[in-house]
């Protein structure tokens, strides 16, 4: 990326998150990630140049240094460090502003630092000739935390029975945040389960929120809308998917074809899920059960029906495997983290410099990694249990706000299949790629944050739920058929 010749005509706006601007080259495969801050500080919350390329470095360090080892190098892609011209930001800036979300614009793109980071376009496929011109086809999705807390600090017992995402839902509809509930389960989709699994995508679909995106050859087609009261339209998402799905030249034909499109889509979606391009020796994957956790939450709507039929557990190198072992390290819960993190404050009070050994705000190198992984289990009343633990919470809270990005086109009829990655040989037939991002380190003061959200999200629900209600069971499974899906490298 040659600085000089840097043109915002080259570039348009791709989305956005909480704390960043994403914009996309018009025809090359890669992104730039700008930060962003709230409008009313615009005086003030800048960074130094220097502050912000720190900041954008250590994104890079830890997603390089602590995500890719404990997710696997297939699925992390850790970008570089950008320092652009100043007047290319402020123009590129003017040029986005209009197409940004109106919900989003309480913040402002970073026009004083210069500094960005460039990744690789993910909702695009690596060039190949596949013999197919439709355009590729990427699911973004946020899965949310997969497990319910197992740990003995916590106190309120509906924790151990309904999921975080479940009972937030209540809290965010009564502050306004959402008008519909959402009946996503991220248990659900973790669940290992192909009925579970594609229950959990058809409500992302139904109530997207902030947790699917769909986009077809880069372009967004489908998301939640800016105004959340409007339902985002199936109908229209039928008419992307159905080039990718029908069978035969009949034209689209009304509800039976519509949903043969949907039970195809999201079978394409959990195959891409489920597969790791690992088999064992009988040709079966192999399948990593987390005992510690309840595989079923109460407030989903399969609760009921699938109880008796356990956990499936997920192949052992698959992405979700791979997000929930990371979540897992959370293994206190905000509960048992908070006094910890109360004993690292103390402890920095009596001796601020030791903030840089234990490496509270990094750097996020090799070192950090290690003190995540041989944290003790017991608490031996060391300052270096503490910091272990409040670092492995913060990690595990990464993983519990990723996203996944599965990217997918139309597979030829001369393209090979490698034997150990075939997933049913009936077409249609893809070749994909599998990516995870939005891996930021979490600050460490945002703990105190979390452990009075925590509090405020479950006495709301206890207050808002006086018993389990009976929901109705889905009949969502018959008239799947399976895809076949090729890895692709990215």
């Amino acid at each position: 990326m040659e600085a000089d010749k840097m043109d915002e005509n080259d570039w348009k706006y791709h989305g956005e998150g909480n704390k960043s601007i994403v914009v996309s080259h018009v025809q090359h495969s890669r992104v730039l990630r700008l930060l962003k801050y709230p409008s009313e500080d615009v005086e003030n919350a800048h960074q130094t140049r220097e502050q912000a390329f720190q900041h954008i470095l250590n994104i890079v360090d830890y997603n390089r240094n602590v995500m890719k080892p404990l997710l696997g190098e297939k699925y992390v892609h850790s970008g570089e460090v950008v320092k652009l011209p100043l007047d290319f930001v402020r123009q590129l800036s003017l040029k986005v502003q209009q197409e940004r979300p109106e919900l989003r614009c309480d913040k402002v793109m970073d026009t004083f630092s210069g500094c960005g980071l460039c990744l690789p376009n993910l909702t695009h496929l690596s060039p190949c000739h596949f013999g197919d011109h439709r355009p590729p086809l990427c699911v973004e999705i946020k899965p949310k935390c997969g497990f319910l807390p197992f740990s003995r600090h916590v106190t309120k017992e509906c924790k151990r029975k309904v999921c975080r995402f479940c009972m937030h839902q209540h809290f965010k509809l009564a502050n306004g945040k959402w008008n519909r509930l959402s009946r996503y389960c991220p248990l659900d989709l973790f669940s290992g389960s192909k009925q579970r699994m594609y229950v959990a995508i058809k409500h992302l679909l139904e109530e997207p929120q902030n947790n699917l995106k769909i986009f077809k050859g880069g372009e967004l087609i489908y998301c939640c809308k800016d105004d959340a009261k409007q339902q985002p339209d199936l109908n229209e998402l039928v008419q992307h998917l159905w080039p990718y799905f029908h069978h035969s030249n009949s034209l689209y034909n009304g509800h039976q074809s519509s949903k043969a499109v949907f039970n195809e889509f999201i079978q394409v979606i959990c195959s891409a899920l489920l597969s790791s391009g690992d088999s064992n020796r009988s040709g079966e994957p192999r399948k990593v059960q987390l005992a510690e956790s309840r595989p079923l939450c109460e407030a989903s709507p399969l609760h009921r029906e699938l109880l008796r039929n356990g956990s499936h557990g997920l192949p052992k190198d698959c992405v979700l495997a791979k997000i929930l072992q990371v979540q897992m390290l959370d293994n206190l819960d905000i509960e048992g983290v908070y006094p910890l993190y109360k004993r690292v404050e103390q402890y920095l009070e009596e001796f601020p410099k030791e903030r840089n050994r234990l490496q509270i705000d990094g750097p996020y190198d090799e070192s950090f990694l290690e003190k995540v992984k041989t944290c003790p289990s017991e608490d031996d009343g060391s300052i270096e249990y503490a910091v272990g633990k409040v670092l492995q919470y913060r990690v595990a809270m990464t993983a519990k706000d990723c996203s996944i990005m599965i990217t997918f086109a139309p597979c030829g009829e001369d393209e090979k299949l490698q034997p150990n990655l075939e997933i049913q040989p009936p077409k249609p037939r893809f070749t994909y790629s599998v990516s995870i991002l939005d891996l930021d380190p979490k600050p460490y003061d945002s703990i105190l944050h979390q452990y009075k959200l925590d509090s405020k999200i479950v006495n709301y629900y206890l207050r808002s739920t006086n018993s389990a209600q009976d929901l109705p069971t889905s009949n969502l499974y018959k008239d799947r058929q399976d895809c076949t899906l090729l890895f692709h490298a990215v």
